[in-house]
């Protein structure tokens, strides 16, 4: 019984083949590790640093092309999950 609920609860939790990843420019870094990020189709979105750029300390500077995930929930926030060199 339990593990049929399990395996239900799995099939509809959001995977990360969900995620939507678009290439943008950080336009300007906002309070709590925020920033704005013009998207290559030009949509600003709101961002947030991903956990693993927060552990490595990877720094984010206004004019860093980055990579941002997008849940297709909503498309005005995400988070920067790769700086390009």
């Amino acid at each position: 019984m339990e593990n049929d609920f399990e395996n239900e609860v799995a099939e509809q939790a959001p995977s990360k083949k969900d995620k939507i990843e678009v290439e943008g420019v950080v336009v300007e870094p906002l309070p709590n590790a925020m920033f704005r990020v013009e998207l290559e189709n030009k949509h600003e979105i709101l961002a947030h640093i991903s956990g693993r750029m927060r552990k490595f300390f990877i720094k984010i500077l206004p004019g860093d092309k980055v990579t941002v995930e997008l849940s297709p929930y909503d498309l005005t926030r995400g988070r920067i999950t790769y700086r390009k060199p």
